[in-house]
């Protein structure tokens, strides 16, 4: 479901944050350059061997898509904002609750009952006022994703910002990670799916235009065990249910957002993948981590077709 935006704030704008009341970014001097005040902002990542100014221009250029402004996606979208990613979205359509506050670190007490979209994209915007945020208060379901992810041709969004660079799915549901890997095997989008619960957690980039498989060639015996065990009518308490039950150590949403955000940081920086058809497994109670490797399931039923 899609809020009409009818509680004390301003109209959402699709296009930038400024009209929720949150300053907009600085004007960039063009695309192919970076300002003073960002070369002295990211002084320290241009400094890194093997990041450079052009690599910084990427990430300036570059859009992503975050679903979820939870445990995962707040330490997500805050690196990624720091950094200097130039377009930051964030979809979501849950309110701040006490309980949230344990390992969501965008939100603070007197958030409380507001919109998580909201506030973290206020936040995020104070943060570093040279990049872009918005946001959207809505659900992501099958008859919205296409819009709210800006894939649809034609639509307002994409004539002004194109297609996202890429998708970071940190969602805790089967049914919207499910509906996430769809549409990035049909638009070609990459996907940067991120889960966390107790104290473990797992990540993967998958990249559908190089036909290397997708997260139902991984997951799908999961998604289908989990989306059989409840009704279509009550799926989305039953995703709830299994979050709220299981628990999770905030810093495991810390630690697996931070890799998130170093994996996307690569990807949009370096136009690289340290996750190409691996999937990486952290283990909070043994501090281990591990990758183990993956290839596309030739009869897939999400992507064997493309």
């Amino acid at each position: 479901m899609m809020f009409k935006h009818d509680y004390e704030k301003p109209q959402v704008s699709s296009n930038n944050i400024e009209q929720t009341g949150v300053k907009s970014a600085g004007t960039a001097l063009t695309a192919t350059e970076l300002s003073d005040a960002e070369l002295i902002r990211y002084a320290r990542q241009v400094l890194l061997e093997g990041w450079d100014i052009d690599a910084q221009i990427r990430l300036k250029n570059s859009r992503v898509v975050i679903v979820g402004a939870g445990g995962l996606g707040c330490p997500a979208a805050e690196t990624l904002a720091r950094a200097g990613v130039g377009q930051i979205h964030l979809i979501d359509d849950d309110v701040i609750e006490m309980s949230n506050l344990q390992r969501q670190t965008l939100f603070r007490p007197t958030d409380i009952g507001e919109f998580k979209a909201k506030v973290a994209a206020q936040t995020l915007q104070s943060i570093n006022e040279l990049i872009n945020v918005s946001y959207e208060v809505a659900r992501v379901d099958a008859t919205n994703a296409a819009q709210l992810l800006n894939l649809e041709a034609g639509s307002q969004l994409r004539t002004i910002h194109g297609c996202p660079n890429l998708l970071l799915d940190c969602t805790d549901n089967f049914a919207i990670r499910d509906l996430l890997n769809r549409l990035s095997v049909r638009y070609k989008l990459p996907l940067l799916s991120a889960s966390a619960i107790g104290m473990i957690g797992q990540l993967a980039l998958f990249e559908p235009s190089l036909n290397t498989g997708c997260y139902h060639c991984v997951f799908g015996d999961s998604i289908q065990s989990a989306l059989s065990s409840a009704s279509q009518a009550d799926t989305e308490s039953f995703d709830e249910r299994t979050c709220a039950n299981s628990g999770v150590l905030a810093s495991t949403t810390a630690l697996m957002g931070a890799l998130q955000a170093n994996t996307a940081l690569q990807f949009l920086g370096l136009q690289s993948n340290p996750l190409a058809n691996k999937l990486l497994l952290w283990d909070g109670l043994r501090m281990t981590q591990r990758l183990i490797g993956y290839r596309k399931d030739p009869s897939c039923a999400v992507c064997a077709s493309y």
